[in-house]
């Protein structure tokens, strides 16, 4: 059995925020610990470098799409290591790999009777002589009066189409657009009405999927499936391989969720593995996403799937709800967001990573504040978890010279911590990120507590064999909290590792204590609070500017 983790693919059209790190932080927990189990793991993903989005940029910047998801494809990998992803495969839509293989995909379902043409009426732009891709038409969603896009409404995740917009305007010059005809293929979706309706029954017996997911998709096909184009006329992307349609490109409802598979084509390729070994009925796959990105893995993604004939339909949904930013929804067109390049070069990747966890946007919107990042950090991560790794390891350099007291460990602390990894691991697999990383803490509140009550600073002069069973429980906790938290906070687990000379890694108990421990070091340095109003005002002028 393979477990297939897909990140949603990042447009290379402009920087990270933290809103996309929230969303896709669950996909390198999963991967970690699924590795950790001993699982074999395919997690993947890559930049979408084709499409509206660059085009508008390089518009913007004069320059070409190449040159700006060259930029930001570099940028985002850079990004994702300092932040400890782990994809086996990182990859970009613009690769001939993924070209190949969607046409692949495209052209199977022609053959399986899923496409076909139609002759319809588009948004056509006089002034700047194209035909308008869906991103490119701007207006007022029909559905609810929000300002909208041609392909999707933010505001009430309704699925549109460019001609619904109310007062429509062309983005790249403010004119509004003449509707001309023009002939594109279209996927018939309503055939797959039924057998989404039992695949989203089957979802909500299983309870695999997020809340907002099964609620979204519920409402999406109480509606009814319409079959939508697939193919547009777009300057950049992937060229339709049937004669006659020539200068057209497959549009991003097939193109760009087909990256998951395709990824996992060229990672098998690369590795000389069958796809069908990763990709079949036993496949468990997590699909790691915002709420935005719902029903193009959870209606169109399936519905190509079953179209080509694959077994392997998303598992698990795992769809985030909104970070906002200092009780402000994030705006990269007003620069009100915390960019990553710049929040990785200041703070410490653990710290990120904890603070996105434990203020995931799981069920419910959540804030980013600099002063709750400044005051989680200097709190939890070095008060609790820093602060008792440091204050054992440094009381066996100095009382032990080094050397850890090899006594029996306490039996309830045992018995709790074998329960502990237990817990976690069900609460990871059931895509609760948050309450597994809370019972870790729970259990450092706990061994501070336990440190503080059996005082082994007075031990070791009056009860040394009670002081040799303290220090021995606190270290076995220590070792194991090297294998807790390596999901979530891998840098830091990895130094207490080394400390205690456990370098394995592993999802169980660790019971053999180490003889010695080295190179003790603080795990985390104090953040002055004074940050918390430098940032904040340089957010406040930044996005002034």
């Amino acid at each position: 059995m393979t477990i297939v983790i897909g990140g949603a693919w990042p447009y290379a059209n402009g920087s990270l925020h933290l809103g996309h790190v929230a969303a896709l932080l669950p996909g390198d927990i999963l991967a970690r610990y699924y590795r950790q189990k001993g699982a074999r793991v395919l997690y993947v993903s890559g930049s979408d470098c084709n499409g509206t989005p660059i085009s508008i940029r390089a518009a913007q910047e004069n320059t070409t799409t190449e040159a700006i998801a060259n930029h930001y494809h570099e940028e985002f990998t850079r990004c994702f290591n300092d932040l400890g992803f782990t994809y086996d495969l990182y990859t970009r839509t613009d690769a001939m790999h993924h070209h190949d293989s969607v046409q692949a995909i495209f052209l199977q379902l022609l053959a399986n009777n899923f496409l076909y043409k139609k002759k319809i009426e588009q948004a056509y732009c006089e002034t700047d002589q194209q035909f308008l891709p869906d991103r490119f038409v701007e207006g007022v969603c029909p559905n609810c009066g929000a300002k909208a896009r041609g392909d999707q409404c933010d505001n009430c995740s309704t699925i549109l189409d460019p001609l619904d917009l109310i007062d429509k305007r062309c983005k790249i010059c403010g004119n509004e657009p003449i509707i001309r005809e023009t002939e594109h293929f279209y996927f018939a979706f309503s055939q797959f009405q039924g057998r989404l309706d039992t695949y989203l029954a089957q979802a909500k017996v299983e309870k695999r999927w997020r809340d907002n997911a099964l609620g979204l998709t519920e409402r999406y096909l109480a509606e009814g499936v319409p079959d939508r184009a697939v193919t547009r006329d777009l300057p950049n992307g992937i060229d339709v391989p049937v004669p006659g349609f020539e200068g057209k490109k497959i549009y991003v409802w097939i193109e760009a969720v087909a990256g998951y598979l395709t990824a996992s084509i060229e990672w098998a390729r690369q590795h000389q593995i069958a796809i069908e070994d990763l990709w079949n009925e036993e496949t468990v796959s997590y699909y790691v996403h915002g709420k935005d990105n719902i029903p193009f893995h959870t209606v169109i993604w399936p519905a190509i799937l079953m179209g080509i004939g694959a077994k392997a339909l998303p598992t698990h949904i795992v769809s985030n709800e909104y970070l906002t930013l200092e009780k402000r929804k994030l705006s990269t067109s007003q620069n009100w967001a915390v960019w990553v390049p710049y929040i990785l070069s200041r703070y410490d990747a653990d710290s990120i990573r904890y603070f996105l966890t434990m203020n995931a946007p799981e069920n419910r919107d959540t804030d980013f504040s600099w002063r709750e990042f400044i005051y989680s950090h200097n709190g939890e991560l070095l008060g609790a978890y820093g602060n008792f790794v440091n204050r054992t390891l440094k009381f066996i350099e100095k009382s032990f010279e080094g050397q850890v007291p090899q006594a029996e460990v306490d039996g309830n602390i045992r018995k709790h911590t074998i329960q502990l990894f237990n817990v976690v691991g069900n609460l990871i697999e059931a895509g609760h990120f948050k309450q597994a990383l809370e019972a870790i803490f729970e259990y450092i509140r706990a061994a501070n507590r336990y440190f503080d009550e059996q005082q082994p600073w007075l031990q070791v002069k009056e009860n040394v064999e009670a002081g040799n069973q303290t220090m021995a429980t606190c270290v076995y906790m220590i070792a194991n909290l090297g294998q807790l938290l390596h999901p979530f906070l891998p840098f830091s687990a990895e130094k207490v590792r080394k400390m205690v000379g456990k370098h394995e890694l592993m999802w169980h108990e660790q019971v053999e204590l180490p003889a010695s421990i080295s190179e003790v070091a603080p795990l985390f340095e104090r953040l002055d609070v004074e940050l918390i109003e430098e940032e904040f005002q340089k957010l406040v002028k930044d996005s002034n500017k």
